[in-house]
């Protein structure tokens, strides 16, 4: 029997205690985020003497702990156990998730940051701040490639505020062998993401070889803020979950409407961890919208060589969860899904291959080349 690759196009590496601090520039010391424990023992993300959030190891399907576990801090119920007391070596240490990978089943894995998903809007009141951080993860994504030899795929973080820094990023990337980028599917600094001011970093994104990519994350939001009404201590906003996915389709629809792919034909852009069950409906509507507005103001927006939705199968791929039914999702739509694992959160999976066979549509990679192995490495530029 001929093996077929498998590749997860979502997990998620945990920053070390110092990471930040190790990696900053000298200059910048004083901003680096860093993992503090308080005097009950409880670990927390901070910044600037600041807790941002609680440090939690999760596990996945144990959800419900993670909230336990807030309840007591509210309490004041002293920590069960230090944060490093709990912390297995293959949540941090490339090489050990590269071995994890292999016994999942996968033959390579995509790594997103996992305390770099708390932090963004919160610096951004400091783009200096901002920048400085998540310079530090990127240049400690370089070791991951270094070390986890093509096995694990280190994502980094950038924002486009800072046009000259996120050029320096991007050529620093390329050279260091990352092809992935998280960026926020969102305004930039009042500005959408077509803007013509951006044209000089999305041509940068395809000449590093580097493919910007949404992923949940705490960034700037697509709805206003009196729409968010959980308490400031909540993880994650209610509002946020259930409409997981907009924040992504708002962005692609802009990109694509005005032209922005259509500029850049080299373009990829992946959607990972904001669902994949909405793409269809989407899609419906994309087409659908551009037809009816276009009829009724008597042009588009910007001129396009081809139909909306075109670009999106063309251009994007999405993660889909093994619950979603990918095997429906592309007997709908054409094959433009990723699997993934979402290892080691909570909300995610220790079995992903074994989900997705046993799904009530299973799949599995000799049936799905491209939701198995393809589509990330589309993304990855090895297709």
């Amino acid at each position: 029997m001929v093996s077929v690759p498998a590749v997860d196009s979502d997990q998620h590496l945990y920053e070390h205690r110092t990471l930040w601090l190790d990696h900053v520039d000298p200059d910048r010391r004083d901003d680096a985020l860093r993992i503090v424990d308080d005097d009950l023992g409880y670990a927390w993300l901070t910044w600037r003497g600041r807790r941002l959030q609680p440090v939690d190891v999760q596990v996945p399907g144990r959800t419900a702990e993670l909230g336990e576990r807030r309840e007591r801090i509210r309490a004041g119920v002293p920590a069960e156990a230090r944060y490093d007391e709990v912390l297995p070596r293959d949540y941090w240490d490339p090489v050990a998730r590269a071995a994890r990978v292999g016994a999942m089943g996968f033959d390579a894995a995509v790594a997103f940051p996992n305390f770099g998903l708390l932090w963004e809007r919160t610096l951004d009141a400091d783009p200096v701040a901002l920048t400085a951080n998540m310079t530090a993860w990127n240049r400690w994504c370089a070791s991951v490639v270094a070390d986890a030899r093509g096995v694990v795929h280190p994502v980094a973080h950038l924002t486009l505020r800072d046009a000259d820094w996120c050029e320096a990023e991007l050529a620093r990337l390329s050279r260091d062998g990352v092809r992935l980028a998280m960026i926020a599917p969102a305004l930039v600094d009042g500005r959408p993401l077509s803007h013509p001011d951006h044209d000089r970093l999305w041509r940068a994104f395809v000449d590093a070889g580097v493919t910007p990519v949404f992923h949940v994350a705490d960034q700037r939001r697509p709805f206003d803020d009196a729409w968010y009404t959980e308490p400031d201590d909540s993880f994650v906003s209610p509002l946020e979950s259930v409409f997981l996915w907009t924040p992504a389709a708002l962005a692609c629809t802009d990109l694509i409407l005005n032209g922005t792919l259509e500029r850049h034909p080299d373009l990829r852009i992946g959607i990972v961890e904001l669902s994949a069950i909405w793409v269809p409906m989407y899609l419906m509507m994309l087409d659908g919208g551009f037809d009816f507005t276009t009829r009724l103001n008597g042009r588009p927006i910007a001129p396009l060589a081809q139909r909306p939705s075109d670009y999106f199968r063309a251009r994007v791929r999405v993660s889909s969860f093994a619950y979603e039914l990918p095997g429906r999702l592309i007997a709908r739509t054409g094959d433009l899904y990723m699997c993934c694992s979402d290892f080691p959160h909570s909300e995610g999976t220790a079995t992903p291959l074994e989900d997705y066979a046993r799904a009530p549509v299973p799949v599995a990679p000799g049936d799905a080349p491209g939701l198995f192995h393809d589509n990330v490495a589309f993304l990855l530029g090895d297709r």
